[in-house]
């Protein structure tokens, strides 16, 4: 076959061998796309073609399987190689790299918008700022452009990575990671649509790496992530089929014995499709769908399903079944391994939200109105404090179902601030935790705005929200399903 179409990146190296020079080029764009076993072998043919290679030698003491001690020493190092080489692209791109990871996901405070204690973050952007501003090569970089996504993510101000991200999805078309790089900026600046059609496009590109590596490998965990990230973002757009297609791709990158090669890392991806049958009220759908086989294997999924039947049920009104279903949701929680994970976040800190979220709507439809609210708050509260992620953690915001049900409750002054805190318009969440744009907040801020003679502001909501419902596919009543036929 023909090799993967990487761009046209390279790092020229001094008396290499032609054949040996593409293979080094491949290598390292793979390894700035995060596809380390990819870069690897590519670097073995370096060396089966060069051996004397230094450029292309890497770490292979099976032994040491955690680098991790010497993250504050190697950057380190590399702040003195900068110091010496302050105008190489490469070097610039290790050394920042080597800073993020001396906090990795704890770069910034998202609090205060500081950089958080310890973390590296002024030094990291001081150093790519100068080699964006200084060298037009940089902006032609795989390695630069993905890492000042990584660093800015977290940041109170991550459009200002809007342009670097725009330019990167373009560099390398065969590597499914760089292609989907950008929606962690998108996603964060309301732009669901190219969270859709580019984690789309970077699934496409990835079949292609599947059909080359198979899936037993740790870079199928970059493969599920761009799916999930289409879950997520077609969520956020009103699209069930763009969500359902990515379920139904997701599973299908999950057989049994990739999940069985890494559990503790791919089973959590396994029941996403649970929560887009609940973002889109599909009780019955959810009601159909078979538990796994093996509850032990797959025990993150099998709790996720009884959170989904209660849902379901509470919202048919069949409140007994529901109660026992959320009985079955307690047992079978206790059971998921502790070391299951859901990219940054534990299953278990994920599953507190479900538990609130789950209880809250069941006291709510059984008439305990207070209490299911008061639930609801709490479900919101853990929500915001799971660790930072793109996608965030818990798929569906919480604030959705509690304002659909203060709604519902005729609790229109409260709706109104848990969509205004959803959408980004107070100071009352940090960065990460708002949803700018979204036309399920959208929806209820402007019901709420209806109630009042804001005539400016329900103008300007009223045409975001119709820019919003330019693209959903399904009527939006509600910012959940969980509420009945507004009043």
């Amino acid at each position: 076959m023909t090799y993967f179409d990487l761009g046209t990146f390279s790092r020229r190296l001094e008396n290499t061998p032609y054949e040996a020079q593409i293979w080094f080029d491949r290598g390292l764009i793979w390894q700035y796309g995060f596809n380390h076993e990819e870069a690897i072998a590519c670097y073995e043919r370096v060396l089966e073609l060069e051996p004397s290679n230094v450029m292309a030698r890497f770490p292979t003491d099976p032994e040491i399987t955690d680098y991790g001690p010497w993250n504050d020493d190697f950057a380190t190092a590399m702040r003195r190689v900068y110091e010496t080489f302050p105008d190489d692209l490469d070097v610039i791109a290790i050394f920042v790299e080597a800073l993020i990871n001396r906090t990795p996901w704890a770069l910034w405070d998202t609090r205060t918008g500081q950089p958080a204690a310890g973390s590296s973050a002024e030094e990291a952007r001081a150093a790519l700022d100068c080699a964006f501003t200084t060298q037009p090569a940089a902006w032609e970089h795989p390695g630069l452009l993905h890492f000042y996504i990584h660093l800015m993510e977290m940041s109170s101000t991550p459009e200002i990575a809007l342009p670097h991200a725009d330019q990167l999805v373009r560099l390398v078309p065969d590597s499914g990671h760089l292609v989907h790089m950008a929606t962690h900026i998108d996603v964060l600046c309301g732009d669901y649509q190219k969270v859709v059609a580019r984690n789309r496009q970077a699934a496409q590109v990835d079949r292609s790496y599947f059909d080359h590596a198979g899936g037993e490998n740790f870079y199928t965990v970059y493969r599920i992530h761009n799916l999930h990230f289409q879950i997520y973002g077609a969520m956020f757009l009103g699209r069930p089929s763009d969500a359902f297609e990515a379920a139904r791709a997701l599973v299908e990158n999950l057989p049994e014995p990739v999940v069985r090669y890494m559990p503790e890392m791919f089973e959590a991806f396994a029941p996403m499709k649970l929560h887009v049958l609940i973002r889109f009220g599909r009780w019955s759908c959810i009601l159909e769908e078979a538990f796994p086989e093996d509850a032990e294997l797959y025990s993150y999924s099998t709790v996720l399903m009884h959170y989904a039947r209660t849902v379901a049920l509470s919202n048919l009104g069949r409140i007994p079944q529901a109660e026992e279903s959320a009985s079955l949701f307690a047992a079978a929680r206790d059971a998921v391994q502790p070391e299951r994970m859901l990219f940054n976040n534990p299953c278990a800190d994920i599953l507190k939200v479900a538990e609130a979220m789950m209880l809250g709507e069941l006291h709510y439809k059984s008439g305990r109105v207070l209490e299911g609210l008061d639930l609801l708050r709490r479900a919101v509260d853990l929500d915001d404090n799971l660790l930072y992620d793109e996608p965030w953690g818990w798929m569906q915001p919480t604030r959705h179902a509690l304002g659909a049900l203060l709604m519902d409750a005729e609790r229109y002054a409260e709706a109104e601030a848990v969509y205004r805190a959803d959408l980004g318009l107070d100071a009352t969440l940090p960065r990460p935790c708002q949803h700018p744009r979204n036309v399920w907040s959208l929806h209820g801020l402007l019901e709420c705005l209806s109630r009042s003679d804001e005539a400016v502001e329900i103008s300007h909501v009223r045409q975001q929200l119709d820019g919003a419902l330019a693209h959903v596919e399904v009527p939006i009543i509600a910012s959940c399903a969980c509420r009945s036929a507004p009043r």
